[in-house]
């Protein structure tokens, strides 16, 4: 034989063992067939009937039996809750109850005390007309005791009356006099700031003359303060020479 044909020898050898590999994977692939459970009808024991209207009415037997439990702990626990809300419904009026007593107890207390306090009141008014009854009658035997001291008194205070309303009067005219009217409604913004200078200057013034005022105010009572200290002084000491040089009731 050829080189050529144990080439072409060999390539169909290894052809063929390659198509018979693959056909064993396709037997080891392919799924191998199950078998086939058959169903069958449950038969029915012969001699026995099945009473389906039995089954039937047990059934709604048992379903009215929980339907009938429900209702029975709806209405139960319906009974707790009423019992409950007229157990609170008494409970707040009995709390209402105490406090309206509470109120009427505190009500008559104050009363009772609004009564007292008026009657102290009224004592101490009766007891304060009483005492003021009493000083006018001591006040009036005293100016009946006294006559014409007592006339000759009014006489100075309506004096005196009459003085300090004149000086009232006095000082009432001087301000017055001072206390000039503005009348600055027609006048425009140059004016009123003129006039407001004036009247800052004219308070300046015022001002100064018043602490001005002050100051001699202060020297004169200190002078006075002075003055009497001085002339207390001399006469301790006047009284203190008139004892030594007297003695036994007669002059040295």
């Amino acid at each position: 034989m050829s080189d050529t044909e144990e080439v072409e020898q060999g390539e169909e050898e290894y052809e063929e063992e390659a198509q018979e590999e693959e056909e064993a994977q396709e037997e080891v692939h392919e799924p191998e067939e199950k078998p086939r459970i058959k169903l069958t009808a449950p038969k029915i024991p012969e001699g026995e009937k099945v009473d389906f209207d039995d089954i039937q009415k047990k059934r709604q037997n048992k379903d009215l039996i929980e339907l009938q439990a429900l209702i029975d702990s709806h209405f139960e626990a319906r009974r707790k809750e009423e019992e409950e809300l007229v157990a609170l419904k008494e409970r707040i009026e009995k709390r209402r109850a105490e406090r309206a007593e509470q109120q009427r107890i505190r009500a008559e207390k104050e009363k009772e005390r609004q009564a007292r306090l008026a009657e102290e009141k009224a004592r101490r008014e009766e007891e304060d007309a009483k005492r003021k009854a009493e000083d006018d009658l001591k006040k009036k035997k005293a100016l009946s005791s006294m006559g014409a001291t007592y006339s000759s008194y009014l006489a100075k205070a309506d004096q005196k009356r009459g003085k300090k309303q004149t000086a009232r009067e006095t000082k009432k005219k001087v301000l017055a006099e001072r206390r000039k009217p503005l009348n600055i409604d027609h006048l425009n913004e140059d004016k009123l700031r003129d006039k407001a200078k004036e009247l800052w200057d004219w308070l300046y013034q015022l001002e100064t003359e018043k602490y001005d005022f002050t100051e001699q105010i202060k020297r004169k009572k200190y002078e006075i303060v002075t003055l009497r200290n001085r002339i207390d002084q001399a006469q301790k000491h006047s009284k203190k020479a008139g004892a030594k040089g007297k003695v036994g009731g007669r002059w040295k």
